[in-house]
């Protein structure tokens, strides 16, 4: 559309110059296109023209200060809860009897089992681990629609190990301002020595992170004694090889990295928060412009509450400014929340310039009205429909454990030929029937006909002289047991449905039934 003199307006955002784009949005040079001119402006100065000539900016190396403050503590707290976790795990026992192992939490691969204490899952069960996995996407989408990234900064396991080898520079390198001293200073036999170590604790991080994953697949103990007098199995050493590299160079030198480009979840969450979701936010309304505590006392109606000590910036685990606004590389951690109220509790204003908000809050907070807690936030519908589903899942999935039954049966017929005439008339056919114990400890096992008025049945190891109607089998504890059972028919059968119960009549009767179909000629 045309104005009053003729011409195409121009967008606001968006003037000529020097046959280039111009904005004044705030952009990074991973959004621009190259030649283009990028704008920032400072609040104390012009506006900032950078000519754009990459289209990636290099990595500039993160080194974050050390801070205290609640969500510091948070973090320590979830880092040791995660990690012992992780690493004392394989090493609890759990008694199941004399016929199963004794590891607290293994997963079985060799003979196709998953125990988690008092729970065994067996591979037609697999439907719990499925349960398990929706649950867990479904509880990423519930702490996403109400603290947002909050997985991302406290629980990730790329988060917590990225943690710890950041405590290992402190403890080598010391904080922020040494480590950057030493990254400048040029290669000496003391910068040497003092890598060396660093990066020997690293490979120590990395192998014990390596060593504790391969003991959930095996016996915690015996796979440590094997493993280092050289007898465990190649798969062994080459997982923990594996797991050393990755660990030591994700977390160890990538870190913010892989957060940044190679994790594909913060695009997911981006797409499932609102205004209504919580994120760590900088208050602008309340800290613009910026100034220094000595032109603030000066002209205290001209400047906001912050002072530009950039506190936030230097303790993020990730390098970015929040006061930038929302971006991909906050994982709200909430570390500069610790480090803004510290310096606005010594400067004497309130707390709360950076801090956890809604954009629906932070519209209404600026207009005027008093801040709203945070929690009240979380009562959503949103929140309140995943919650409810979790809960619908899990509930279902306890349900399923505690009504299942420990004994399995399986039966195929055999399909050439369907049935057999015998020499007396009579019509026989034959299965394959799989017996499963799923306890530790050997069960007695009665194998009944239902239904088929005049049959009878034997098994492989069972004369026909001792056919009956029912034959007793002793499965094995914690295994299955497969044997073959023949079905005799009187002369003129039909063909007809039934069923194999099985049954056990020990301290806890169970039963489980399945159908089939005896084969018969036709009449």
């Amino acid at each position: 559309m045309s104005g009053p003199d003729g011409h195409q307006p121009q967008d606001p955002l968006t003037v000529a110059g020097g046959g280039r784009s111009k904005t004044e949005v705030p952009s990074s040079n991973a959004a621009a296109g190259l030649g283009a001119i990028t704008t920032r402006q400072h609040p104390q100065g012009p506006p900032e023209e950078r000519v754009t000539d990459k289209l990636y900016e290099a990595r500039k190396q993160v080194h974050n200060k050390r801070i205290d403050g609640p969500f510091r503590r948070f973090k320590w707290f979830v880092m040791a809860m995660t990690l012992t976790i992780y690493y004392a795990t394989p090493w609890l026992r759990w008694d199941r009897g004399p016929y199963a192992p004794d590891q607290a939490v293994l997963v079985d691969l060799a003979n196709r089992r998953f125990y988690m204490f008092g729970i065994e899952i067996w591979p037609h069960e697999f439907y719990f681990v499925a349960g398990l996995l929706i649950m867990a996407g479904i509880g990423l989408f519930l702490v996403t629609s109400a603290v947002g990234r909050a997985w991302c900064g406290y629980s990730c396991p790329q988060t917590v190990w990225t943690d710890v080898f950041q405590h290992v520079d402190r403890f080598v390198d010391g904080d922020r301002n040494a480590r950057m001293r030493l990254e400048a200073a040029p290669w000496t036999w003391g910068k040497v020595l003092r890598r060396a170590f660093k990066w020997i604790i690293y490979l120590i991080v990395g192998f014990w992170t390596g060593g504790a994953w391969i003991m959930y697949f095996a016996d915690a103990p015996a796979l440590v004694h094997d493993f280092w007098r050289g007898e465990a199995a190649p798969v062994a050493y080459v997982t923990v090889a594996v797991l050393t590299l990755t660990t030591v160079t994700l977390g160890g030198f990538m870190r913010e990295q892989v957060c940044i480009y190679m994790c594909p979840w913060p695009r997911i969450q981006a797409a499932m928060m609102d205004e209504k979701s919580l994120l760590i936010t900088y208050k602008d309304w309340r800290g613009e412009p910026r100034g220094s505590v000595k032109k603030a006392r000066a002209e205290p109606a001209r400047f906001g509450d912050c002072i530009d000590c950039t506190q936030c910036v230097q303790v993020c685990p990730t390098g970015i400014d929040i006061r930038e606004g929302p971006q991909i590389g906050c994982i709200t951690c909430g570390l500069c929340i610790d480090a803004c109220d510290k310096v606005m509790a010594e400067i004497g204003r309130p707390r709360g310039l950076i801090d956890y908000a809604t954009l629906e809050d932070c519209q209404q907070e600026a207009a005027g009205a008093a801040p709203r807690p945070a929690w009240k936030a979380l009562l959503r519908p949103r929140t309140l429909a995943y919650l409810g589903i979790w809960s619908a899942i899990g509930m279902a999935m306890l349900f399923a454990l505690g009504t299942r039954t420990h004994i399995g049966l399986t039966v195929s017929s055999d399909r050439n030929p369907p049935f057999m005439l015998m020499s007396d008339g009579s019509v026989r056919n034959s299965f394959t029937l799989k017996l499963r114990n799923m306890t530790s400890a050997p069960r007695e096992m009665t194998v009944t006909l239902d239904g088929l008025a005049g049959g009878t049945l034997w098994t492989d190891r069972v004369a026909r002289e001792s056919a009956s109607r029912h034959q007793t089998v002793t499965v094995p504890a914690d295994a299955s047991q497969t044997m073959r059972a023949y079905v005799a028919m009187p002369p003129g059968s039909s063909a007809q449905s039934f069923a194999f119960d099985l049954s056990t009549e020990d301290a806890k009767p169970e039963r489980v039934s399945s159908e089939t179909h005896f084969s018969a000629p036709e009449h």
